[in-house]
């Protein structure tokens, strides 16, 4: 859904356009268009609505790379590793504005509330990881806030979308948004165990990018508590990373029992997501979203 602005640049066209062609799986949206028929919204509305939340996405991860300086994702070469720093940051900058134009054209006050909040999420998640979460082991506590911030709190927020267009009670806004922050913390705990077992083709990034940088997911919580004098892991943590090491790290970790202990958490996350949805009444939309959530543990990419 491009309808690109007034003279905006052929650049910023191209752009996105390369961004939202290279793949995804398109799970913000979906959820959007899920909830607003379960909840009985417009659907041309929810279409706007769905534009947003999934270009706050695409611009969320334009930062992403250039912060954490990848130059491949899903396969191919990101923004940054084709244009300066300078022009990647002011086309991610323009997406989210891209963004906010499609929530306000929703005409929901509160939607376009929630819409600032999430992003004041967002950013504020990836302050407090640049500035505290690096070469740290955090709580549980810790890294579900991070996660949640990171990836279960634009979810929540296209999972409740639908039922706020819809003017429902607070009580189906809610359980809505339960379902989605659920299924969020799902997700980003099966991201993070894939980027042990995955392989690079499918990934389309290189394996163990998260401890390169220092960052300390699920799986590696649970290895340490397990192993927590590894040598590969302690000069990593402690000392920074090679390639050798990381990938001695990763193979450590993928065979161990963390990645199971990490897949059982995320399910658990997952019957929360589905017990949210309880009261709502058999529906081909309510079975759909049962389903994605199923998906969501078994999948491979």
């Amino acid at each position: 859904m491009q309808e690109p602005a007034p003279d905006q640049h052929p650049a910023i066209t191209g752009a996105v356009e390369l961004l939202l062609g290279s793949g995804g799986k398109r799970l913000r949206p979906a959820l959007v268009f899920l909830s607003a028929r379960l909840c009985g919204a417009d659907p041309d509305v929810a279409l706007f609505a769905a534009a947003g939340v999934e270009m706050l996405h695409t611009a969320t991860l334009v930062h992403d790379d250039l912060i954490d300086g990848s130059l491949m994702r899903r396969g191919a070469e990101t923004l940054n590793a084709r244009w300066s720093p300078a022009a990647t940051v002011l086309t991610g900058d323009y997406l989210f504005a891209r963004a906010a134009y499609w929530v306000a054209r929703t005409e929901n006050t509160r939607l376009v509330q929630r819409f600032a909040e999430t992003l004041m999420v967002i950013c504020n998640g990836e302050i407090r990881q640049m500035f505290d979460g690096r070469g740290k082991v955090p709580s549980f506590q810790e890294y579900e806030q991070r996660i949640y911030a990171k990836t279960a709190s634009l979810i929540a927020l296209s999972a409740e979308s639908g039922a706020i267009l819809a003017h429902t009670d607070e009580a189906t806004i809610a359980a809505m948004r339960t379902y989605g922050e659920r299924l969020g913390l799902a997700f980003q705990v099966v991201d993070d165990v894939l980027d042990f077992v995955a392989d690079e083709r499918t990934l389309g990034k290189p394996v163990g990018s998260d401890l390169r940088q220092g960052l300390v997911t699920l799986p590696v919580m649970l290895f340490l508590e397990q192993s927590g004098d590894h040598p590969a892991l302690h000069r990593i943590l402690h000392q920074g990373s090679s390639d050798p090491t990381v990938q001695e790290a990763v193979r450590a970790i993928a065979a161990s029992p963390a990645i199971e202990r990490s897949l059982q958490i995320a399910r658990d996350y997952i019957r929360e997501a589905k017990e949210a949805l309880q009261p709502f009444p058999p529906s081909e939309y309510r079975a759909a979203l049962l389903d994605l959530a199923d998906f969501v543990v078994r999948r491979q990419f």
